[in-house]
């Protein structure tokens, strides 16, 4: 099962994840709510959309914007609705 890990802690862990340009996008329900906090941070993907990010936090460690998410995505990228993907200093492991 595919797991998102940081700092050794298991972030998000679910088998129902979508590979979507070699990263992997987990239910957002997946995602500890205890470790991250909103940004204001925004990207925009020309065929999926604009992403918003959360930051990790955890007994006084912090990785800013490691966690990505599209909130209205592009029809064309549906399958990522309501789903989060990770990238920086947080591993996906299977």
């Amino acid at each position: 099962m595919p797991r998102a890990v940081w700092n050794d802690l298991v972030v998000a862990e679910s088998d129902d994840t979508v590979l979507v340009e070699g990263n992997h996008y987990f239910p957002r329900t997946a995602l500890r709510d205890d470790l991250v906090r909103e940004s204001d941070t925004h990207t925009v993907c020309p065929w999926k959309g604009t992403a918003s990010y959360y930051t990790l936090e955890h007994e006084g460690r912090t990785s800013t914007d490691a966690v990505w998410y599209y909130p209205e995505p592009k029809p064309e990228a549906e399958q990522v609705r309501d789903r989060v993907a990770f990238w920086k200093d947080v591993r996906v492991v299977d």
